[in-house]
């Protein structure tokens, strides 16, 4: 992985003030001479902006939509992708102003691994069905996206938990994939936007109960029917929230 040297910067400067960093200015070439091995920007963002660069962002802060709420990604900076801006900056002890500069993309760009994927979580443990996504309910385009996105919600949660290791136990199935677990015919997982999680160090409950803040509108766990044994989250049209034994 290509380490920043604006990080390093940033990184020394909160150590020295022992304040928060703020991004009161635009990105400028200064912050972008050191290009990021999976994607850099090359302007603030904030409220009204419009683009490409603004989907990426709401990729990486689709984790902190606010509880049940989901973060669209549509290259649209609106209301919502402001506030899951705010609480992703309040998260990491940033300035929360809502505007991404470059103190906001220095986190990012110390969170992601040149694949684009979030620095604790891995492709390989979202699809151990087969190589090329390939075989679902979308496109391997689609899927490969669609888990990229959950892995960003998932990094949300393991750092709302105390940045302690999850355990993922599973995510994309093909159709025969799915078939040969015993699968639902409408499971989330032919998708790519399905996890299953073991307890880890959390527990059930500690995962379910608080997946309900980082844009998983899917949650089952334990006291759901064949879901003792672990929790699965995943994105679906309209919520489905049940863990009874865990008060959900």
């Amino acid at each position: 992985m290509i380490r920043r040297i604006l990080l390093v910067l940033v990184a020394s400067f909160l150590a020295f003030t022992g304040t928060a960093t703020a991004d009161p200015g635009p990105v400028t070439a200064n912050d972008v001479h050191a290009m990021d091995g999976c994607y850099t920007w090359s302007r603030s963002l904030s409220q009204g902006a419009s683009g490409e660069d603004v989907r990426q962002l709401q990729i990486r802060v689709s984790g902190y939509p606010g509880s049940g709420a989901v973060i669209g990604l549509d290259g649209q900076f609106g209301a919502a992708t402001k506030s899951a801006v705010v609480r992703f900056q309040q998260a990491y002890g940033l300035a929360a102003d809502g505007v991404a500069g470059p103190a906001t993309f220095s986190k990012i760009y110390a969170l992601q691994d040149d694949d684009c994927t979030p620095v604790h979580f891995t492709y390989g443990e979202l699809n151990r069905c087969n190589s090329d996504w390939s075989g679902g309910k979308v496109s391997a385009t689609q899927a490969k996206a669609n888990a990229l996105v959950t892995m960003w919600k998932l990094e949300a949660l393991r750092h709302a938990l105390g940045d302690r290791p999850l355990t993922v136990n599973g995510g994309f199935r093909s159709v025969s994939c799915n078939s040969a677990v015993g699968g639902s015919a409408t499971s989330r997982h032919m998708y790519g936007d399905a996890a299953d999680l073991g307890a880890g160090v959390q527990g059930f409950c500690a995962l379910a109960q608080q997946a309900r803040n980082h844009g998983f509108t899917e949650i089952l766990g334990p006291g759901y029917p064949d879901h003792n044994d672990h929790v699965h989250v995943a994105l679906r049209s309209g919520r489905l929230w049940s863990a009874p034994n865990c008060g959900i």
